[in-house]
């Protein structure tokens, strides 16, 4: 008699226990994390995305035509028929996109991450600015070398020096106004998709599933990802080049922020590839055409398929060797500096002050 009471009482115990537990699954907020006071990783960065999003969007679509109607109504009305990748613009552009990327960060850590915006890789010390003169090294390094080999196979000429885009321009004052661009560019790609994107995925994913290493790793790929899709609607873009762009992203960008937790080796790299790419050796830089003057003109030929061809390197194998390379010198740099080498579980985790899962 006992018995059987019993039995019926650890039943219905069981049975309360895991209605109890079905309720509290059933009404997990999906908008919201209780636990930790602040709205769900997907929901922050499909905000912060959305605004980036809409900046670069304007600045494809929009900003080009109020350009041409301005210069033609305050310059010159029959200078320009059809300009493809005016300097002026593009420097424009790109300041503009680095005020949007400030904003929006500075938004979503402090209303929706509750975190300070040096928790996204800007915390600058003495690390911060090594780590940067690396990037810039390293940069301007796997270019050259994708130039010398291409130049000794024969697929470029040189075939002037100190050129500009407009005929009797001096060349110092016009090279500053790309290198201006290229940093803007540099800062505003890596604050959005290694500093914020990767951050919030690498938290998101951060469950029993993955832990910490495995969800950094997927963050790393799904942001490398994205930051090869923005990439799609530039001019000449293939399959080939986005490919190029997702593992370039990864294997280079990335990795150098997940080992170290600062941003200033890929935002240096960034910067130093793009100027170098394009305002040092004259390729084109993702399928934009030369901007405001060049150290050396070049005439190239070759097999598209290792050059990029009017893409430029990045859509071309000669990227990919140069990324594996890359990557390899980050991981003997941080192993030098630190003497290990391994993924910032931090990047995983909550900011101070919210709880944990």
């Amino acid at each position: 008699m006992h018995r059987a009471a019993e039995k019926r009482c650890s039943r219905n115990v069981g049975f309360r226990h895991s209605t109890d537990s079905y309720i509290v699954r059933f009404r997990v907020n999906p908008f919201y994390n209780v636990r930790e006071e602040r709205p769900r990783a997907f929901w922050r960065l499909l905000f912060q995305l959305a605004i980036y999003a809409g900046a670069v969007a304007f600045s494809r679509l929009v900003a080009p035509s109020i350009w041409i109607a301005l210069y033609r109504r305050l310059v010159d009305d029959g200078a320009i028929e059809r300009p493809t990748s005016p300097t002026s613009l593009f420097v424009a552009v790109q300041v503009a996109l680095v005020l949007v990327a400030l904003f929006s960060l500075w938004v979503s850590a402090r209303l929706l991450d509750r975190r300070s915006p040096s928790q996204l890789g800007l915390c600058v010390d003495r690390e911060w600015w090594l780590d940067l003169g690396f990037g810039l090294f390293l940069g301007s390094l796997l270019m050259s070398a994708i130039f010398l080999i291409e130049l000794a196979a024969g697929w470029v000429m040189v075939r002037g020096t100190f050129e500009t885009t407009r005929e009797g321009a001096p060349f110092f004052p016009i090279i500053l106004a790309p290198l201006v661009g290229w940093v803007c560019l540099g800062i505003h790609e890596e604050l959005v998709f290694r500093g914020y994107q990767l951050t919030n995925l690498a938290e998101g994913l951060n469950f029993s599933r993955f832990y910490s290493r495995g969800a950094i790793v997927l963050a790393l790929v799904l942001s490398s990802s994205l930051f090869g899709v923005f990439h799609v609607w530039n001019p000449n873009a293939s399959v080939l080049s986005t490919i190029n762009l997702t593992l370039w992203g990864g294997l280079l960008l990335g990795l150098g922020y997940v080992l170290t937790s600062r941003l200033a080796l890929p935002m240096g790299l960034h910067i130093a590839w793009n100027f170098f790419e394009g305002n040092v050796f004259g390729f084109p830089v993702s399928g934009w055409g030369t901007l405001g003057a060049t150290f050396l003109s070049i005439e190239q030929s070759g097999p598209p398929l290792f050059t990029g061809g009017s893409f430029g390197p990045e859509a071309g194998l000669l990227t990919i060797a140069a990324s594996i390379l890359g990557a390899s010198m980050i991981v003997l740099w941080v192993r030098t500096c630190t003497g290990r080498v391994t993924l910032q579980t931090s990047l995983s985790e909550p900011p101070t002050g919210a709880a944990n899962r």
